[in-house]
Formats: C-alpha cells, structure tokens, sequence
C-alpha cells in the first residue's frame, strides 16, 4: 500500500505524539490473521471484525491505526496495542 509521504511527515499518534509509518507487510499480515480468528482487540475493548489493507504504527512499535479506504484513523480507542501479536505467536 503506498501512502503519501508528506502525510506521515505532518500526523502523529494521538496517544503518544510518536511520528508514524507504514506497517510492514508481514507484520499486517500477522495482524490479519488474528484479525480473523478474533483474537485482536482495539483500545476500546471491541473485537476488530475486517482484515486491514493497512495500517500505521508508532516509531516504538506499540500502536497501531488502521487505514480504511486510504484514511488513517487515528482516533485513541481505535488503536490497537501491538502486543497481542507477541502473545499470540
């Protein structure tokens, strides 16, 4: 997924105020898995339910925003906390 480069230059995590930048590919990959076996939870405590086409994640990797028709959501409850990947696998 491309995303445009000046964006990522202006937002910032809403949570932390860390710049942001794309997910990988294997790790969203990993993200959608669980997505699918409704395992992966957002800040709010509610199961996601789609797989994402993408996704930003703070420079500390512990967050994550999706991107859902190509716009970022960047909103606090709908982020979701990296490390139910690591519990998981």
């Amino acid at each position: 997924m491309s995303f445009d480069k000046i964006l990522l230059d202006i937002i910032c995590c809403p949570v932390t105020h860390l710049s942001l930048e794309l997910m990988r590919q294997t790790q969203l990959d990993k993200l959608n898995d669980l997505i699918e076996q409704s395992k992966i939870k957002a800040c709010d405590d509610s199961f996601l339910e789609e797989k994402l086409s993408g996704a930003l994640v703070t420079k500390d990797s512990k967050l994550a925003y999706p991107i859902i028709d190509g716009i970022p959501i960047l909103i606090e409850e709908r982020g979701i906390l990296l490390s139910q990947l690591e519990e998981e696998y």
